[in-house]
């Protein structure tokens, strides 16, 4: 492995934990560059392809959606309508005729790299209005001697959650690519033939063992149930982020989706496996998680 992509990876690994840490508007803003840059290489593209969307109304409405996500997440779901209505509207109006393939890849770039993107935002709000301690919303432990014991409790939720998540893709991703590179055989789709089955299977593996021992140390409700539940969505949901970012490639007869990032390629090309992810997760702990407390 080149020593680019290391180094690379572990700055954004660094980065990305620090923020998260933080949480409020410090995470916000993280997650609105990363949606930023990719929906900059997201229609480029979609525009090699001779397709015009309309590129600064869906990033703009997408920036405006991870803010309402920060402010009132009960008000995010109702952005997206509003926000492909602008959409639509602006590309009714242009000198140029609209198509649907215009249409279609405007809607496509706020959904696919907006709207689930912003479950993070809101995976890493939960409960976090009752623990922040800095300006901005921010948050920052008081008892590092009980982390170090491996007490959680004391932790947000959305924090707590969404470095799991983290964990799990990271293990995913890491696996999939060192048994693949190493040990694959069977080549996994024609989407990405350097894809293959071994690969995939370890990296949901890998995504397992963390989400049990996850689970295990959050005191998760029938925890070796739910962290093999918890990990097979993220390793089934990130492999799946890979393939899709993989054909939208493929189809712009492109290898990566940008140069931003040495060893990588562009954001999309880190971050594909993050975006189905988010919302799985998301109501994973919202939805299913209280489901089985109030079973108990």
């Amino acid at each position: 492995m080149p020593w680019s992509r290391i180094v690379s990876g572990i700055i954004a690994i660094v980065m990305a934990l620090s923020s998260t840490l933080l949480g409020g508007w410090y995470f916000t803003i993280a997650i609105a560059i990363v949606v930023f840059l990719g929906q900059q290489e997201y229609f480029n593209l979609v525009r090699s392809r001779g397709i015009t969307p309309a590129v600064k109304t869906t990033m703009f409405v997408s920036q405006v959606l991870l803010a309402i996500c920060t402010l009132n997440a009960s008000l995010a779901d109702a952005i997206m309508p509003i926000a492909g209505t602008l959409i639509c509207f602006y590309l009714l109006f242009q000198p140029k005729l609209a198509t649907i393939a215009d249409i279609s890849a405007s809607i496509m770039g706020l959904f696919y790299v907006g709207y689930l993107p912003s479950y993070w935002v809101r995976l890493r709000g939960i409960n976090h209005d009752l623990t922040s301690n800095l300006p901005l919303g921010g948050y920052w432990p008081s008892h590092w001697e009980d982390i170090g014991r491996g007490n959680f409790s004391a932790l947000p939720t959305g924090l707590t959650t969404t470095i799991l998540a983290f964990s799990c893709i990271w293990a995913a991703d890491i696996g999939a690519y060192i048994i693949g590179k190493f040990f694959g055989k069977t080549r996994l789709s024609d989407i990405s033939p350097r894809k293959t089955v071994e690969g995939a299977v370890f990296g949901i593996a890998a995504s397992l063992a963390v989400a049990v021992t996850g689970a295990y140390f959050l005191h998760f409700s029938y925890w070796l149930m739910t962290g093999l539940t918890l990990g097979l969505i993220i390793g089934i949901a990130s492999l799946l982020g890979d393939l899709t970012e993989s054909l939208l490639k493929r189809d712009a007869g492109v290898k990566d989706s940008g140069q931003l990032i040495p060893g990588h390629g562009g954001i999309l090309d880190r971050t594909d496996s993050y975006i189905f992810t988010a919302p799985l997760v998301y109501y994973f702990v919202t939805l299913l998680l209280p489901l089985l407390q109030t079973t108990l």
